[in-house]
């Protein structure tokens, strides 16, 4: 372990609560005059505490040169080998005399060439595969201000922001980027924006009034979203203006913090890179004992090469050649580029090429909520009516009143885990619950107080008269219906409707919008409503009050009369209200008395549904009652003579949607053995409500636990709880990182999602670190392996599948190219002890082999489209090996019908021209032996398309148009290589072939294509029969140990509420 960033730095002595203290005290602390907010700092102060304190910067992580880069892809046995062989090659092309007839000399130098040439373009790919190395610390860093506004010796002057020191005065206006972390002292209509660092997505209010800590409590667990007399670097001010004393700069800022952290985490190196690196050791010791068998062979056995050390040292080297897999890593990187450009054109964008497999073994999706799962559009899902209720279709892209329809089923009783709960409760665990979520500012301003419901909920929810609604149930109302009945939710607004009833241009707040949504998409012209109905005076809205009203004049009235729209917390609209209007109609003919008890049961009803309530009322009053223009007091609606007098149209219940293709994907994910968790910061019921309709909370899983809750478990109690829920609620960045680490101690393997700075060490912990495209910071995608460009979940389980492609093509590359370089190798052993004249293959047509031939027969596997089924299969198991027992079985298989092919022509042909000269025979060997390896190649490379069903159908041509391609292009480069004069003499070292060449190569493919089937005919029997052919029950490698403790410094990382 290095020196800890910081550790020698002041700041990490002098650090305190700062939010807890008072201006004075702040002051004090410094060790700096009362009159400091006036004066600031003088020039010698501010210079000395530079000194002491360094510049304002954050720390970088050591960056990895490209000499490091070079050695990583070098650094491995197989590298050696070639080497090896290299270094021999040219010893013996420089000591080979001019006048050699053999070509010996330009063999070796060419041999040198190719090598050189195939390691070269392998550190190339692997240096270009890592070109998405680390960013997050350039990105945080990115997020700093540049310049600064501060008081020095009295006068305000601008100085870089790395220049500012703890104690500096500096002064910040609307939308100036905070350079420090800094304590307010004066505060003007002050607002910063914290999304990136809070998750809060509305700027927070500003004060300068010490924050109290609540009993229990320590000063550090108050949430950074609640810490309002103090501002944080990198955030922006979005509104007003103010002064702060900076506290902490550099590392020790909140964001140093989050980069500490981020720089902490290592990167997982995935399960297949570890088992490909694994397998090279193994391969390494294989090549190192048939080089001393090929060696041994030649020296003592062999008639051509017997008691000749340096062509024998030679051979063997032949035989490391061709067993060596060159085209391997390239093949490799390939499968995963293509996987990667697929997932790019559905949206996935994937930033380490290695991160692709990862996805293939994902059992645990831990996703946000809003805007993943969910529609990020407050929606108006249900409308309320004294005697009937309203289902909105929130997914019409159709203007008619048809999205509304009739359905007194629809959210008429309580969520089943709140039947026995009083009112009270399930505001508590609500949206309009007016504590907000976790750590933030309630950003439903129509926020619940209390809610006493009676006794009897059933009673009080039953509905008066139903047969009296103007429509009778599962038809739709009118459109003047709509109108009437919406109009107090869209004429009490002051906000916005964004283009076409989108968000683009939208302005307001997403309450309020939802009801001018709904109305809109019914065919409600928002504007000629407005027109026709012009306003004449209004109440504000006050989070005091929690209620907005406006007067206006109306057609629908008498000259002598306006209509009062009020909309506020349900629950006050009900105390104010005398009347209730018949089935939502407008009109004097159409009110009742109210029925208080059942408005307050249906408030209950539908929060317990995690859905927003809101109340919608009007009346008709005297036009000369209110004044033109008038700003009129709270007491307007609640502060009248006759006390209760508004009428009670309707409630209105508003929730963020879930995407409707997300209901499919969580659907296809748990066909696949793919749990999905959702975290959010949001409500428990609404958590919940969420998780019913997306399917995530089921009979198993049916419950979800709070970011208070998990905070209390041990590290033994959090892994028994992720096992045993699918939703949290309430979450925090630090709940994440622990979610994440319980179940990686649990076996697991774990995608996360994430969209803020605060996330980007739980996207680093997590096996799969997904970041938001559109919603998420700069941070969060620097941090991430993959990032949704359209922030929806259905991608992710869409990236999944291909995962398990990439997965199943590896093998599939691995059946192709694995026994073409086994033959090879073998092919030279058993030719010596055959007694050939020398090697069936020389060294020129091994490379070509294993870098031309393997590679594009192994492309057709690397671009392989997904077999029928598979996401119909679990995930593997976690430490699956990549060559299982049946993997390995077949390429064993391939490997000794390949060899037993090219020996076995080899010998055929040296029988039958015994007589010809040898060198010649050597050549007509070397002919039918490199074609019937290669023309081989292609039967296994066919077989192994299909895992499983028979390549004996004329599909095995068809859904990958490489397949004949790629058969096209290595037969006729096989032709031109065997006929073309000199290429094949003194390049490849034979000569064309007669008749007899060409019917080895031909019986020679068909007996290895259908030797393979039968091996897969008999696989598939077994596996009918109930035996393990997916290596399921197979060796798996063991998992190392999880570290449950938190990353130094995650307790910085309390960016919301850790109270119960």
């Amino acid at each position: 372990m290095g020196k800890e960033i910081g550790a020698d730095n002041p700041q990490m002595t002098e650090q305190a609560p700062w939010h807890t203290m008072s201006i004075e005290e702040t002051i004090s602390k410094l060790g700096l005059p009362e009159d400091l907010a006036k004066t600031g700092l003088s020039v010698d102060e501010a210079a000395s505490r530079l000194a002491k304190y360094g510049p304002n910067q954050m720390t970088e992580k050591e960056k990895v040169t490209i000499w490091q880069r070079i050695w990583h892809q070098i650094n491995n046995v197989l590298v050696y080998v070639l080497m090896t062989v290299a270094v021999v090659s040219l010893v013996q092309a420089v000591t080979t005399p001019e006048n050699d007839t053999t070509n010996q000399q330009f063999t070796a130098s060419f041999q040198v060439a190719l090598i050189v040439s195939v390691i070269t373009l392998n550190t190339w790919i692997g240096i270009y595969q890592e070109g998405n190395a680390e960013k997050a610390a350039d990105a945080l860093k990115n997020m700093l201000s540049t310049d600064a506004r501060v008081i020095r010796g009295g006068k305000e002057i601008m100085v870089p922001a790395g220049d500012i020191v703890p104690g500096d005065v500096c002064l910040l206006g609307l939308g100036d980027k905070v350079p420090s972390d800094l304590r307010l002292v004066s505060v003007s209509n002050m607002a910063t924006g914290e999304a990136a660092l809070t998750g809060e997505s509305v700027p927070i209010d500003k004060q300068t009034d010490a924050i109290p800590v609540a009993d229990g409590l320590e000063p550090e667990q108050v949430p950074l979203g609640d810490r309002k007399n103090m501002s944080y670097s990198a955030t922006l001010v979005a509104q007003g203006s103010g002064i702060g004393i900076a506290i902490a700069t550099g590392d020790f800022t909140q964001i140093g913090t989050i980069n500490r952290l981020v720089n902490q985490t290592e990167t997982i190196k995935t399960d297949v890179l570890k088992q490909i690196d694994m397998v090279s050791k193994y391969l390494f010791v294989c090549i190192c004992t048939m080089c001393l068998a090929t060696f041994l062979t030649a020296f003592f056995y062999s008639d051509t090469f017997k008691g000749k050390a340096l062509p024998s040292v030679n051979i063997a080297l032949v035989c490391a050649v061709a067993m060596v897999p060159e085209g391997l890593e390239a093949i490799v990187t390939l499968t995963y580029s293509y996987a990667v450009k697929v997932m790019a054109s559905q949206n996935a964008i994937v930033r380490a090429l290695p991160a692709v497999e990862t996805l293939g073994s994902v059992t645990v999706i831990c996703s946000d909520k809003t805007g993943t799962l969910t529609q990020n559009i407050m929606s108006l899902t249900a409308f309320v009516t004294s005697n009937a209720r309203y289902k909105n279709n929130v997914d019409a892209a159709d203007r008619v009143p048809a999205n509304f329809v009739r359905d007194d089923t629809y959210l008429c009783e309580r969520a089943v885990l709140d039947l026995k709960k009083k009112g009270a409760d399930i505001v508590a665990d609500g949206p309009n619950n007016p504590a907000g979520r976790r750590g933030h500012n309630p950003s439903n301003h129509f926020t619940v107080d209390s809610l006493h419901t009676t006794e009897n909920p059933e009673e009080a929810a039953k509905v008066a008269h139903p047969e009296e609604a103007p429509f009778e149930n599962g038809s739709s109302p009118t459109k003047d219906w709509i109108q009437a009945a919406l109009s107090c939710g869209v004429l009490c607004s002051k906000c916005v409707l964004g283009e076409n009833g989108g968000r683009t241009g939208e302005i307001g707040n997403p309450t309020e919008l939802s009801i001018l949504r709904a109305s809109y998409f019914a065919g409600v012209d928002i504007e000629n409503l407005k027109t026709e109905c012009p306003i004449v005076a209004e109440v504000p809205f006050s989070s005091e009050y929690k209620f907005m009203a406006t007067i206006h004049e109306s057609s629908d009235v008498p000259d002598d009369k306006l209509v009062a729209y009020v909309k506020g917390a349900p629950d006050r609209m009900v105390k104010v209200c005398k009347y209730q209007s018949k089935g939502g109609i407008i009109g004097d003919d159409a009110v009742e008395e109210i029925n208080a008890d059942y408005w307050m049961e249906q408030i209950a009803i539908l929060s317990s549904h995690g859905l927003r309530v809101l109340g919608l009322c009007r009346a008709v009053i005297p036009k000369d009652s209110v004044t033109a223009g008038a700003n009129l007091g709270q007491e307007f609606v609640n502060g009248r003579p006759e006390g209760a007098w508004l009428t009670m149209v309707g409630l209105c219940a508003i929730m963020d949607p879930p995407r409707p293709e997300c209901v499919q994907a969580i659907k296809e994910a748990k066909g696949a053995g793919v749990r999905v968790a959702m975290i959010t910061g949001d409500h428990k019921d609404t958590a919940t409500a969420i998780g019913h309709m997306l399917g995530i909370v089921d009979e198993k899983f049916s419950e979800a636990v709070t970011g208070p809750e998990l905070d209390s478990m041990s590290d033994d109690e959090i892994r028994a709880c992720v096992l045993t829920h699918n939703v949290f609620a309430r979450a925090s960045p630090q709940n994440k990182i622990r979610i994440v680490k319980a179940l990686q101690a649990e076996g697991q393997i774990t995608s996360m999602t994430g969209d803020g700075v605060n996330d980007a060490p739980a996207l680093k912990a997590a096996n799969m670190g997904v970041a938001m495209g559109k919603e998420g910071t700069d941070v969060a995608r620097e941090a991430s392996e993959m990032i949704l460009a359209d922030d929806n979940f259905a991608t992710i389980v869409y990236a999944v599948k291909q995962g398990r492609v990439v997965w199943d093509n590896l093998r599939k590359v691995l059946l192709v190219n694995t026994p073409i370089n086994n033959a090879q190798g073998m092919s030279v052993l058993f030719g010596l002890l055959a007694q050939l004249p020398s090697t069936p293959i020389s060294a020129i047509q091994i490379l070509y082999s294993n870098f031309i031939c393997a590679v594009t027969l192994g492309f057709v596997c690397a671009i392989e489209p997904a077999e029928d089924g598979i996401m119909a299969n679990p995930p593997r198991r976690v430490g699956k090996r990549i060559i299982g027992r049946f993997l390995l079985l077949r390429i064993l298989l391939g490997t000794f019908l390949l060899t037993g092919c090219v020996v076995g022509s080899a010998v055929i042909v040296n029988t039958v021209y015994k007589d010809v000269e040898e060198f010649e025979r050597l050549y007509k060997i070397r002919a039918t032996a490199f074609n019937v390896l290669d023309f081989g190649a292609i039967s296994v490379m066919l077989s192994a398309r299909f895992a499983y069903n028979s390549s004996v159908t004329p599909k095995v041509f068809q859904g990958n148009p490489a397949v004949m391609w790629s058969c096209v292009i290595v037969a006729v480069l096989q032709v031109l290589l065997t006929y073309i004069p000199g290429l094949n003499t003194f390049v490849f070292s034979m000569k064309g072939m007669d008749g007899l060449g060409w019917g080895l190569t031909i019986a020679s493919m068909v007996f290895v294509f259908f030797a393979m089937e039968g091996e897969k005919a008999i696989r598939r029997s077994l596996k009918a029969s109930g035996a393990d052919t997916d290596d399921r029950e197979g060796v798996v490698d063991p998992l190392p140990p999880v570290d449950m403790s938190m990353p130094k410094g995650a307790s910085k990382l309390n960016l919301q509420e850790l109270a119960k």
